[in-house]
């Protein structure tokens, strides 16, 4: 069976690799951990690093997850138990649920670990209530982020096959009307890049800024409560 556009879109390795202990490379046991998608690695390098954040460690999951989502649950579990056995306390898990259903929530409430609030990462970037009224104005979107504009000739186009098969395109995408490019930058390049994925699949194109939605403020949230301070 071929992958949904969704699925293989988020086919990527992880950016970022655990350590055989469970830890990124230097990371220590003492600092709060985020255990996170792959596909998120780099705007969480980002705001990990950025000035008034207390030192957080990050372990990025293969993005490759998303193709089967059944397997996300229990690589976090994993993933959560051999960092509690390096001593690590304080673990946030940069996931939304993710195609899970649910599942990845039974496996958080018995390890005592909080996740980034929605379904997916389209939820928590652009916001859930303006999430929510994208799709009551168009079912039928398509919708990429700066990281799925930034791999989108491998991931989306090579990655479904339609590059050697431009008959699939109707069958992927013959439901959808537009897509909306929910942008965590002011990049013109990715811009291009996502306004020419929308040309070439046929759709109506849109640009929404978002930022990085309700990401920061979870991440600075989890970050001011490990270190005793106020978010």
């Amino acid at each position: 069976m071929r992958a949904s556009p969704e699925a293989a879109a988020h086919a990527v390795p992880a950016p970022i690799e655990p350590a055989p202990g469970g830890l990124a490379p230097g990371a220590h046991a003492g600092r709060p951990l985020v255990i996170a998608c792959g596909a998120l690695a780099r705007e969480l390098v980002g705001l990990t690093r950025r000035a008034g954040l207390p030192a957080v460690d990050l372990s990025c999951l293969p993005a490759t997850l998303h193709n089967r989502p059944e397997r996300i649950p229990g690589a976090v579990r994993e993933r959560i138990r051999r960092a509690r056995a390096r001593g690590v306390e304080r673990i946030f898990v940069a996931y939304a649920d993710c195609g899970t259903g649910g599942l990845l929530d039974r496996v958080l409430a018995d390890e005592g670990v909080e996740r980034l609030a929605g379904a997916h990462c389209y939820e928590f970037y652009a916001g859930r209530a303006a999430f929510a009224a994208l799709g009551e104005e168009e079912l039928g979107t398509f919708y990429l982020t700066d990281f799925l504009a930034r791999n989108w000739e491998r991931l989306v186009w090579r990655g479904l096959g339609l590059d050697r098969h431009p008959e699939l395109l109707s069958a992927y995408f013959g439901n959808y009307r537009r897509l909306v490019y929910l942008a965590q930058t002011d990049d013109p390049a990715l811009t291009a890049t996502a306004r020419r994925a929308a040309c070439r699949l046929g759709l109506g194109f849109e640009r929404r800024f978002t930022g990085l939605g309700e990401l920061g403020p979870s991440i600075a949230a989890f970050a001011g409560a490990a270190s005793g301070k106020v978010a």
